[in-house]
């Protein structure tokens, strides 16, 4: 069959996106469920580096108000945690999950030597490298590559958006992104492609354009398994009608169908709050709030609140003190939230950052982020932690 060069750059734009589609996931075609119960993490992240004293508010300290004279949030108006901590007034849901036991905050988190650009602290948050490390590979997706290397039913990952992020990159296996698996499934769908598919024939030699074939009838397989999984069991619940509040209606849905998916990765930003921060950290945080908010709701009634994990990071937090234009700059340490059921460890697991004692007007780390991978994977993931992040880090308690 011949192409002309429209439709080879059509089916070159397909095959590209396929190349995030791992080809394990032709596996399950044949129906293998895994039972309830499965254990499943969603990976919230806050992108543009989020400010963790607005979102834990040390509503007692004189040196958070006299730094932040005016984005300094009241303890009247902080919903009350304990009598040195509240949360900002935007997340009215996650006091309520708080109250109810299924929200873990963790304080001073970070890493040595930390980097203040997005993309190279972000590159270390996904990798779980050293700052001095520079690595091509993802913890996420290490850990599929360790768990599905010849395994008979692999595990994987898959990510609400249209580009995957390096955290799920793995050398050998690679999750997949998908923003709407209907879209997907349409697009896969059209009558050309499968026209092309239809009419092809198998040529000698391994040819760019065989190779192109053979992972667009990979995106129709997997586009095909998606969908389908995806409407086993939808959610019937309300969601906002949100970036954020789509996607994670689209991983309650696939929760539900019990597809063999243990690590599902969804962001929400710009928290990028250098000017404004008040009503730019106001209106993501609504959207964060009510989203993750029907979210539990949903796991709850569908009896699934214990077998999930969510938990939020961001590739930095903000400096303490304000600027000149009421917002914050890039910072280093912030707090991770965790939600869940099956948490061991509720509430503020920790101290509260020490605004008395600051790196050149930056928090101090004390907690570094890969002790929560290791434990994510450990504990919750049965997944060997050392191996995936190449170094044995501390766990924690929180699970």
């Amino acid at each position: 069959m011949y192409l002309r060069r429209k439709e080879f750059i059509q089916i070159g734009s397909l095959a590209t996106a396929s190349m995030m589609v791992p080809k394990f996931l032709k596996a399950f075609e044949g129906g293998v469920m895994v039972p309830p119960g499965n254990k499943a993490v969603v990976i919230l992240q806050l992108s543009g580096g989020n400010d963790g004293l607005n979102t834990v508010i040390p509503v007692r300290n004189d040196l958070y108000y006299k730094a932040r004279p005016k984005l300094g949030i009241e303890r009247a108006k902080a919903l009350s945690l304990t009598d040195d901590a509240g949360l900002h007034p935007a997340l009215t849901g996650f006091k309520e999950i708080y109250d109810e036991g299924g929200l873990a905050i963790l304080n001073n988190v970070g890493y040595p030597n930390p980097d203040r650009s997005h993309f190279r602290s972000m590159d270390i948050w996904h990798t779980a490298s050293q700052a001095t490390e520079y690595w091509t590979t993802g913890w996420v997706g290490r850990y599929l590559d360790a768990q599905c290397n010849g395994c008979d039913k692999p595990t994987q990952a898959i990510e609400l958006d249209d580009v995957l992020s390096l955290s799920l990159k793995g050398e050998n296996i690679k999750g997949i992104a998908v923003k709407d698996p209907r879209r997907l499934y349409g697009t896969a769908n059209e009558k050309f492609f499968r026209d092309v598919m239809k009419n092809h024939t198998d040529q000698k030699g391994e040819q760019p354009v065989d190779y192109l074939y053979k992972t667009m009838a990979e995106t129709l397989s997997s586009a095909d398994y998606i969908f389908k999984q995806s409407r086993m069991h939808p959610t019937n619940a309300t969601y906002p009608n949100t970036g954020l509040g789509n996607s994670l209606k689209t991983i309650a849905s696939l929760i539900y169908s019990d597809i063999n998916t243990k690590v599902y990765y969804v962001s929400v930003g710009s928290f990028d709050t250098h000017i404004a921060q008040e009503g730019q950290q106001q209106r993501l945080f609504t959207e964060l709030n009510d989203s993750v908010k029907a979210f539990v709701k949903d796991l709850k009634v569908n009896g699934r609140f214990n077998d999930v994990l969510l938990f939020t990071f961001s590739e930095f937090g903000r400096r303490v003190a304000q600027n000149a234009s009421n917002g914050t700059d890039h910072g280093t340490a912030n707090n991770m939230l965790f939600i869940s059921g099956g948490l061991k460890q509720k509430g503020l697991i920790n101290e509260m950052p020490n605004l008395a004692d600051l790196d050149e007007g930056d928090l101090k780390f004390k907690i570094d982020f890969k002790n929560a991978y290791a434990t994510v994977l450990k504990k919750w993931l049965n997944a060997d932690d050392k191996a995936i992040l190449m170094k044995q880090y501390e766990y924690l308690n929180f699970i």
